[in-house]
């Protein structure tokens, strides 16, 4: 997909997404003791065209309305973003020989920036910070190393009830 004026409605409305969510995300990483540089750093991969091209064109249909249309393009873009951006958990699983995916404990700092990224997401997509509900009915498909599980559970209660 080439970006032109046909479809320029549906760029300017990805980026002012990917905008409010990345100031979101920095204004909660230091409510979470995320460092100032990975609030800065967060999500820099979605302005890549490998990810930026196919995420405008499942969220948002040329003229700028949202939309969701899962496409193999966004897929791969997705799990390339997941595995450019730690502070996914996804890019801390391993898949062993034997068939087994295992979670890997993730480091603090991207606990810290997993847990601001889900706060970022509420605000920008809902305009409301329903984390911990978002949270509950999630973290059943969520393949968490338990240290990792325990950290995160401890920064949304702290995010959360202040």
């Amino acid at each position: 997909m080439i970006l032109n004026a046909g479809n320029l409605l549906r760029h300017l409305a990805y980026l002012e997404y990917v905008l409010r969510h990345k100031l979101y995300v920095f204004k909660a990483c230091r409510l979470t003791g995320a460092s100032l540089w990975r609030g800065l750093v967060h999500d820099l991969s979605k302005f890549l065209p490998s990810e930026w091209m196919p995420y405008a064109q499942c969220f948002y249909a040329p003229d700028g309305t949202k939309q969701y249309m899962e496409t193999p393009a966004f897929t791969e873009a997705w799990n390339r973003h997941q595995k450019r951006n730690l502070h996914h958990w996804q890019a801390w699983l391993v898949t062993m020989d034997r068939g087994e995916t295992k979670p890997l404990p993730m480091p603090d700092e991207y606990v810290c920036e997993m847990v601001a990224d889900w706060v970022g997401a509420s605000l920008a997509i809902t305009g409301k910070m329903d984390v911990k509900a978002w949270y509950e009915k999630s973290k059943h498909k969520m393949v968490l190393h338990p240290e990792t599980r325990a950290k995160a559970e401890t920064l949304l209660k702290v995010v959360c009830e202040g």
